[in-house]
């Protein structure tokens, strides 16, 4: 299975790297920013920080669209930020099947970019009970999984 790692490039990228055991035996490549720290990851496609900037996120899902194609992963899995929206609306269309992890650190209120990713995820996981009740019925808890 191709599994491709998308997240942005500080803290959510720790919460990749620290559940990477789960993919051993598969083919990973990460899709990520540009940092002196993603930079020493093995197949990587780096982007600009795209914030909170609209012409940022239509330039990124141009790359992501990209990347895709090209790459062809059987399931995107992130943990998030903004970096998750262009690509899994963008997995949809393209029918990637797709994995969001809440992150670790959101304990009562969900991320701005896990309310837009929601709805498109085939599988959307938080790390606390709690956030159960802020999502719908799609979300599970399965235990932390950072």
């Amino acid at each position: 299975m191709k599994i491709c790692l998308l997240c942005s490039h500080g803290g959510h990228l720790t919460e990749v790297l620290y559940i990477m055991e789960a993919f051993e035996g598969h083919e990973t490549f990460f899709v990520t920013y540009d940092s002196v720290r993603t930079r020493q990851l093995d197949r990587r496609y780096l982007l600009d920080n795209i914030g909170k900037n609209p012409w940022k996120m239509a330039t990124a899902a141009v790359r992501i669209l990209r990347i895709l194609r090209n790459e062809r992963p059987d399931v995107i899995v992130s943990t998030g930020s903004e970096i998750a929206i262009p690509a899994f609306y963008l997995a949809k269309l393209l029918r990637v099947k797709t994995i969001f992890i809440e992150t670790w650190t959101r304990v009562e209120q969900p991320t701005g970019t896990g309310r837009l990713v929601y709805p498109v995820a085939d599988v959307f996981l938080v790390q606390w009970e709690r956030l159960l009740s802020k999502y719908g019925k799609k979300a599970r808890y399965e235990g932390a999984i950072v």
